[in-house]
């Protein structure tokens, strides 16, 4: 089993296995990342895989096709992303070596992963990339895309967005959806700006109906750990009350 101090050069050959060439700086901040992860979780168990190529495969490689996916959307330059329930910064923190647009918020209640999603952003250089620690309804500001692995479960999670997503200024969904979007947020309420909620999956489709207030706007399907793995984007409609 491969442990200890990835360098660029390994992990470079290592993604170009898996079918990702990576640039330098790309090959450099993952390394730094897989070489604090595995530090880390020989004390702490963040994650299952116990060695850095197994944490790049199974793990990290999520990432760069999430990266291909935010990239293909009709997203906001200065959009704003919340990565609810962040954990050991899977998908965040390696997602941001390929994807900068805007800022990226992990939000983290544990203070002990807090410290360790800081120590990693700052070990990459990453930038507009935050962590916040402390619990999802303590954040008072709204995003254009929200994000979850496993935060919740799907139809949970859409509900929880809606409560953080933007809302287009004097819109019916506004009226109704109404609670204190520009007071914390100057960037709410701008006419056009598109908002969306992604959720990793196994399954192809949603066995249920989409809630009221949302719109299945893609699916997406992406290698993952030797199976399928699939992106489910929604867009807001209207707020429901």
């Amino acid at each position: 089993m491969t442990t200890g101090n990835p360098t660029s050069e390994s992990v470079a050959r290592a993604a170009l296995a898996l079918g990702r060439e990576l640039t330098p700086e790309q090959a450099a901040g993952l390394a730094a990342y897989l070489g604090l992860l595995e530090s880390w979780n020989r004390k702490t168990n963040l994650v299952g895989p116990r060695s850095w190529p197994e944490m790049l495969s199974e793990l990290v490689a999520d990432s760069w096709h999430l990266a291909d996916l935010l990239e293909s959307l009709d997203l906001p330059e200065d959009c704003v992303t919340f990565d609810f329930g962040a954990g050991a910064g899977i998908p965040g923190l390696p997602l941001r070596v390929f994807w900068k647009t805007g800022r990226y918020v992990m939000i983290e209640p544990r203070a002990k992963r807090a410290g360790f999603l800081r120590q990693c952003a700052a070990m990459m250089r990453l930038k507009g990339t935050e962590v916040f620690e402390g619990r999802a309804q303590d954040v008072r500001e709204k995003a254009d895309v929200c994000l979850s692995r496993a935060f919740q479960p799907w139809r949970e999670f859409l509900e929880t967005s809606r409560l953080y997503l933007r809302s287009m200024p004097g819109s019916a969904a506004e009226a109704r959806c109404g609670a204190n979007a520009t007071q914390h947020d100057p960037g709410a309420g701008q006419p056009g700006r598109k908002s969306a909620v992604v959720v990793f999956s196994n399954e192809a489709q949603p066995e249920a109906a989409v809630p009221e207030g949302f719109g299945a706007a893609a699916i997406t399907a992406y290698p993952s750990r030797g199976k399928t793995g699939y992106f489910w984007v929604f867009a807001p409609s209207i707020c429901s009350s």
